[in-house]
């Protein structure tokens, strides 16, 4: 994992796990995928994966519950319809604040700057058969690292479930 300003390793677990102050997610899929093939899925260790196997384990077994709520079924065989893989990254970006007062185009305020943690998890599924990549996700959220483990957890799993909730996508006629 990976800390952007400085470049120094961030291992707390604290992926997409925090305070909920923003959250962004989105998808793609390869075109003209037929997702009602896949059936079973198997972990792929891709790199970039939670350096804490605490916390990797939590995050799997978040995408685990979503995909088992979609008619998805874990296995640990080699013949399985989809590899599943997970990177996370932590960056810090700076956050500007202002208040004051404005009256007839003048006014007086005042700028304030805090540095923010934004931790990003990226889910990709792999066509075994194809060797392609059939979809990727990525949830982006600010974190606190000064929350609690419990509702870091709660937080991961809406983040999960909210980055998974098109899963399978619609198709298209």
């Amino acid at each position: 994992m990976r800390v952007g300003q400085n470049g120094k390793l961030f291992s707390s677990a604290l992926v997409i796990a925090g305070t909920l102050t923003a959250q962004d997610v989105s998808y793609n899929v390869m075109p003209r995928t037929d997702f009602a093939k896949y059936r079973t899925y198997n972990w792929l260790n891709i790199g970039g994966a939670h350096a804490d196997q605490i916390m990797d384990a939590e995050i799997k077994q978040s995408v685990d519950a979503q995909l088992a709520s979609r008619g998805l079924t874990k296995t640990d065989s080699d013949k399985a319809d989809l590899y599943i893989g997970y990177q996370t990254a932590v960056n810090q970006e700076m956050q500007w604040d202002a208040w004051g007062s404005r009256s007839f185009g003048m006014g007086m305020g005042s700028w304030t700057s805090s540095t923010i943690s934004v931790g990003t998890l990226v889910l990709d599924m792999y066509d075994p058969g194809t060797k392609e990549l059939v979809w990727t996700g990525r949830a982006t959220k600010t974190i606190d690292p000064g929350s609690n483990h419990e509702k870091n957890m709660k937080n991961l799993d809406k983040a999960v479930a909210k980055l998974l909730k098109n899963y399978p996508p619609k198709q298209k006629s």
